[in-house]
């Protein structure tokens, strides 16, 4: 077994591989940017080497310097994580020149699904479905139009060495081709080195569902399952879950037979994911088609972890040590179900703009419980009878297999992999994702429930997140019923996101809350020498108005009323706790409390709700207050985010049309097209290309 292993990767991956390498008493080797140098992933290395400045191309993307780590430190094997290099041919080529095990496929495998393109045709060859497409060489805008028009749309433009959903254009007619190709092409070239793009119809009410596969350098290859990633938003993936509630054991066994065959088919070892487009409206358990294969581990590996009770990682290491798998197909056993939510650093409330900063508060909820059982006694617990559990049904699974820890068997667990801690710095550099939530529970409701209760622990204070989106989607029916599409964030949220809309008895207990705290504050100020007097008493009668609901609520030592109704909620605050734990109908509710001028912002199952608080006696004088009207900004275009001012469409004295593209602004690696609001004329221009943006700065202005 290796003694040290360097991970070639920041963030929270570099942690998840780290924790598992302590695990099996493997040193620890971090390589890190300017940007990084007080990480968790440094600190939780034993050595730790610098690499260069914050952008990527000039520290994390250098596999020279990389190497030069690994040498001076004496490390004998890399890990990659996923991004940067892990999918990079020469760089597994270069590991095994310098003599350091690369902990991944083998570089022929990297080259041969690499490439989009080629990766389609090995696929076809090895009998796996494919999805209709032009895979050749496209030449120009005109011949992609062409392309396109002889497919038929809508239609999907990809960057060929594109990945985690940038270069990826969809096009539902010419002019979105015309505009969007070029997108594409520069996308490709900024984030791979590659501006080769291909088009392939896309499939209509879609789903993308994955197989993992797993196999060693003695031949063996195995599936683990599915992963259900159809909750995406701009084709970067939000939600994952395993299993799929779509897949029948029969789709999962065509699925992950053919996933094994393009894995021989290449050579394939370590761990893999076939990445696969579904037709919802099949029934037939054939519609699916090939996308592309990951040659690396997947962001979403924690799902498959928790219901087969594998380490992946584990499997990696000991795999790239030559290791056999030590089991097959026959024990694979699918226990339970597992969710997983992206926790980003990005604005839902403002269309989902990318958000960076400090992390003033940062506190997730509590890791409770483990989903691994140790690769080398999986076969020993199967042997205890467990693989003789009756037969799944079409979305039954069996009972989970004891985990190790001591936790009862069917106990829900609750994990964070993060690489983020308070007090750092969400930088415009990397990727805006902060952690990620996973919860497992022996039914899919059970798992989506604990996640809710899991979201609502979560604090952040500092950059915008999409805390609050992640909930509603836990809660929307739709996604409950797993009636789910690649287009269901499009469809459900067409008019952006406004937060989860709450229940009247929801809405009743946030009033209660508000009052009880305004109840405590003003009991703390009386208690206070010298401020309120000690004969005055804090208001038994507050008007908290929510929206555009007002409500009465009454506090006393019999209970709490609303509106004259008695609440069954029982709850505790004291002055400055940032979280109200309490149980409205016997049931557990977690609220996020923050202090504002008028009141109290309440957050709690996915919506931040405002609500002023006054003594009663005195709210029927808040309507004579003046109100505050917000300035025009309409003239102006400003940069809705950090970014890099790439192009500029108009100079001053132009003429523009409502919707025409005025400015492309590149942030967290991703082009953002600035369109015009409204017909006007352009008055003056106040950035130019190649300039760094911050928030609401002035691009230009309209007269």
């Amino acid at each position: 077994m290796f003694k040290k292993i360097l991970v070639a990767n920041r963030g929270e991956i570099a942690c998840r591989v780290m924790r598992t390498a302590k695990k099996m008493g493997i040193a620890t080797v971090a390589v890190y940017s300017d940007a990084d140098a007080r990480s968790p992933h440094v600190l939780m290395a034993d050595e730790a080497v610098r690499l260069g400045p914050p952008p990527a191309g000039e520290s994390y993307l250098l596999a020279d310097l990389i190497l030069a780590a690994a040498k001076s430190t004496g490390a004998d094997c890399i890990h990659p994580g996923y991004g940067f290099l892990s999918e990079r041919e020469s760089f597994a080529r270069a590991c095994a020149e310098a003599g350091i095990a690369f902990v991944g496929p083998p570089p022929k495998a990297i080259a041969a699904m690499g490439d989009k393109i080629e990766s389609k045709k090995l696929a076809k060859a090895a009998g796996v479905n494919v999805v209709p497409g032009f895979l050749g060489e496209i030449d120009s805008t005109d011949h992609a139009v062409e392309i396109a028009s002889g497919i038929g749309y809508p239609v999907m433009m990809k960057a060929s060495a594109g990945g985690g959903g940038k270069g990826m254009r969809l096009a539902y007619s010419e002019q979105d081709v015309r505009e969007g190709f070029e997108a594409t092409k520069r996308e490709g070239l900024a984030s791979f080195g590659d501006d080769r793009v291909f088009i392939e119809k896309f499939i209509e009410s879609p789903r993308h569902i994955e197989i993992q596969v797993m196999g060693d350098q003695h031949g063996n290859i195995v599936y683990l399952g599915e992963r259900e990633c159809s909750i995406q938003r701009r084709h970067q993936k939000v939600v994952e879950e395993a299993p799929s509630p779509f897949v029948t054991p029969k789709m999962r066994k065509a699925m992950g037979e053919q996933a094994v065959a393009l894995a021989r088919a290449v050579g394939y070892f370590s761990a893999g994911t076939v990445e696969l487009i579904v037709s919802g409206a099949d029934t037939t358990g054939e519609g699916f088609y090939f996308l592309e294969m990951n040659t690396r581990l997947q962001v979403e590996h924690p799902v498959t972890e928790a219901i087969t009770g594998l380490d992946l990682v584990e499997l990696m290491i000991r795999v790239a040590a030559g290791e056999p798998l030590g089991f097959s197909q026959d024990d694979v056993v699918l226990n339970g179900w597992a969710v997983e939510n992206r926790v980003y650093a990005e604005d839902p409330y403002r269309g989902f703009l990318p958000s960076i900063g400090r992390l003033v508060r940062y506190n997730p909820p509590e890791s409770v419980g483990t989903p691994y059982k140790s690769p080398s006694r999986l076969r020993e617990g199967l042997g205890e009878g467990l693989s003789a559990s009756p037969e799944p049904t079409e979305h039954a699974l069996p009972q989970p297999l004891p985990r190790a820890g001591g936790e009862q068997e069917g106990e829900a667990y609750t994990r964070v992999d993060d690489g983020v801690r308070e007090g750092g710095e969400v930088s415009m550099f990397y990727d805006p994702m902060i952690a990620k939530l996973i919860t497992w529970a022996p039914t899919r409701i059970e798992a989506i429930d604990a996640q809710i209760d899991a979201l609502d622990r979560f604090e952040i204070v500092g950059p915008g997140n999409n805390i609050d989106f992640l909930s509603a989607l836990m809660q929307h029916p739709r996604f409950r019923s797993g009636a789910i599409t690649t287009g269901f964030i499009a469809e459900e949220y067409p008019d952006g996101f406004h937060g989860a809309p709450p229940s009247p008895e929801l809405v009743a207990a946030l009033a209660a809350i508000a009052a009880f705290a305004a109840t405590a504050e003003a009991d703390r100020a009386r208690r206070t020498d010298g401020q309120l007097g000690k004969r005055l008493r804090p208001p038994s009668d507050w008007s908290v108005k929510i929206g555009e609901t007002e409500h009465l609520v009454a506090i006393s030592t019999r209970g709490i009323t609303v509106d004259d109704s008695d609440l069954d909620i029982a709850l505790e605050y004291t002055p400055g706790d940032r979280v109200v734990e309490a149980e409205l109908d016997d049931a557990p509710l977690t609220v996020r409390i923050a202090r504002t001028r008028a009141g109290f912002k309440l957050t709690t199952r996915g919506a931040t709700h405002v609500a002023r608080v006054l003594p009663a006696h005195v709210a029927p004088y808040a309507q004579h207050l003046i109100a505050k009207i917000p300035p025009d900004l309409s003239r102006f275009l400003l940069c809705p985010m950090p970014g890099l001012l790439m192009r500029l469409d108009v100079a001053a004295g132009d003429k523009v049309e409502a919707g025409q593209p005025l400015a492309v602004v590149e942030a967290m690696k991703m082009e953002n097209i600035l369109r015009a609001e409204k017909a006007g004329t352009v008055k003056s221009v106040n950035a130019a290309p190649g300039d760094s943006l911050a928030v609401d700065a002035v691009i230009l202005e309209m007269e």
